[in-house]
């Protein structure tokens, strides 16, 4: 049984951080016709007093909340194990169930620590599959139970878990008459224990996180004009980017997290540019009449990928980077509008927002395979924006309207699943997927 220890920024982060106003909660809107039973056992308590959070709920509503899972009722379970040898693989089998989670926790008197102990077995074929011994403080016991979840998820999947992921967001909400309020927010996947990074009068936009998941980049208008600011999650602590005549807009870092690549019409029309955070020596990458925006980097941190409207509609094209290498390349030709590509992982598939036709009043999330040139839609909804790629490229989180208010949306990248986050306050939009956290 292994033995880790949690050291997480939560604590320290709510120090600087303050509280939201209001909480986004995941809704499953579509899942799979199969999906995978699993039973969580409820943790048993070995200290007697009450904990604040379910280890075991929080797990069943991670797995569930995918899409790919369903949880045995806790009133259907024949019994209750916390460790091995109380396991009878016989009536789990009863149960039709695949999995098996089974775990305990104990708090020694008089400390804030924890021990979690879980154990995860595949029913059909009578193994463990894993198991180990979590140790972290009673307000970190939320992080313990996704830290399980991904273990759960990859066993099975054969895919990393991003439960211990986060996102952050844009939350515009009116706070009296022609006065609205602009929330810079932070929250795990799955819209729980938000928090507000920067609260303004003045729009915030195009939110980015850093590689290492310490810092976001953004456009903010406190000044009456968009400057880009990196701020330090933890401390709170921030760093004004640019202060150049006109657009400064759509910051996004690039895989090794040295440096930022931008829009700016300094020189004219909006163009592609990338600054060096260390040196901040700035670099012009396009040099165009139209409009180009929309930066992204490709995985393997050699290309950008951005949108122009230089044949006359918004198309999508790469440009190379290098000392004497500006070739562009244009990728799509069979939509009318395309806006708002990114690569998945394998550098192939490239997510972005499609209108099919001039006709179409219809906005939606779609994959484009460069090479095959195949196209998937993902959504049926009709105002979707700004999808950003779950860590594990599992999924994608987008925003989009529902019954009139913004709202962020999330699908798997084969279509099959989806959930959404509504907010009971104002619009949400923009949301920005973080890398894996530690």
């Amino acid at each position: 049984m292994k033995l880790r220890t949690f050291f997480l920024l939560s604590g320290i982060i709510s120090c600087f951080a303050l509280q939201s106003h209001a909480e986004l909660s995941i809704q499953i809107t579509q899942g799979i016709d199969n999906p995978i039973p699993v039973a969580v056992v409820p943790f048993t308590n070995e200290s007697g007093g009450p904990f604040s959070q379910d280890v075991a709920q929080i797990v069943t509503n991670d797995l569930e909340q995918v899409g790919e899972f369903i949880a045995l009722s806790r009133s259907n379970m024949l019994s209750m194990p916390s460790e091995e040898q109380e396991v009878f693989y016989r009536d789990w089998r009863l149960l039709a169930q695949d999995y098996l989670l089974i775990g305990k926790i104990n708090q020694q008197p008089g400390s804030q620590l924890v021990q979690v102990q879980y154990e995860f077995f595949d029913i059909n074929r009578e193994m463990k599959l894993a198991g180990e011994v979590l140790t972290g403080s009673v307000t970190q016991l939320r992080d313990i139970g996704h830290t399980i979840s991904n273990v759960v998820f990859e066993q099975v999947t054969g895919i990393p878990g991003a439960f211990t992921s986060q996102i952050l967001y844009i939350v515009s909400e009116g706070a009296g008459p022609a006065t609205t309020l602009f929330r810079l927010e932070k929250a795990d996947y799955d819209g729980a224990r938000p928090q507000i990074l920067l609260e303004s009068a003045e729009p915030i936009m195009s939110p980015s996180w850093s590689p290492n998941g310490q810092d976001v980049a953004y456009v903010s208008f406190e000044t009456d004009l968009p400057r880009i600011y990196i701020q330090n999650i933890a401390t709170g602590q921030r760093r004004q980017i640019t202060n150049y005549p006109n657009i400064n807009s759509s910051p996004v870092w690039s895989p090794d997290g040295s440096k930022l690549a931008m829009v700016l019409s300094k020189d004219g029309s909006p163009d592609i540019y990338v600054q060096d955070l260390n040196s901040n020596e700035l670099m012009r990458v396009t040099d165009h009449p139209a409009i180009d925006t929309e930066p992204s980097w490709t995985p393997d941190g050699r290309h950008l990928v951005f949108m122009s409207d230089r044949t006359g509609q918004p198309q999508i094209y790469q440009i190379e980077l290098g000392a004497n290498s500006y070739n562009v390349e244009r990728l799509t030709y069979d939509c009318f509008q395309c806006a708002k590509a990114r690569f998945l992982p394998d550098g192939v598939n490239l997510v972005h927002v499609r209108r099919e036709t001039r006709q179409s009043p219809t906005y939606q999330i779609s994959i484009l395979n460069i090479e095959t040139l195949r196209v998937i839609t993902l959504t049926d909804t009709a105002l979707d924006e700004s999808p950003s790629l779950a860590p594990n490229g599992s999924m994608i989180m987008y925003a989009t309207k529902f019954n009139g208010r913004g709202v962020l949306d999330a699908v798997s990248i084969d279509g099959r699943v989806k959930f959404r986050l509504p907010s009971s306050q104002g619009d949400v939009r923009e949301p920005s997927w973080s890398p894996f956290l530690n």
